[in-house]
C-alpha cells in the first residue's frame, strides 16, 4: 500500500513506485473514477483528440457536423415512423 499526503492546495504527489506501476510520466493525465465507496486512479492512455480521423477510409469524403446532424435526424425520423407503423 502506498500513501500520499494532500497539500493545502489540494495537491498530492503520487509515490514513485505508483507512478512507475501506472507508467506515468510528467504531464500525463489520470482519471479518478468513483467505485462505490472508493476511488480508482486510471492513467489516461488515449485522448479523444488522438482518435480524430481514425476511421477515415481513403476515397471517402468527410462529413461536416451539419451533415452528421442531418443524417442522425433522418435516422431518428425513420425509426420513429417504423415504431408508429408498428413494424
Amino acid at each position: 500500500m502506498a500513501t500520499a499526503t494532500l497539500t493545502s492546495k489540494g495537491q498530492m504527489t503520487l509515490p514513485k513506485d505508483v507512478r512507475e506501476d501506472l507508467g506515468l510520466q510528467p504531464g500525463d493525465k489520470v482519471d479518478i473514477i468513483k467505485d462505490g465507496n472508493r476511488y480508482v486512479l486510471m492513467p489516461r492512455t488515449v485522448r479523444a483528440e488522438d482518435l480524430y480521423g481514425i476511421l477515415h477510409r481513403p476515397g471517402d469524403h468527410a462529413m461536416t457536423v451539419g451533415q452528421e446532424d442531418e443524417a442522425y435526424a433522418a435516422a431518428l425520423a425513420e425509426e420513429d415512423e417504423r415504431i408508429r407503423a408498428g413494424r
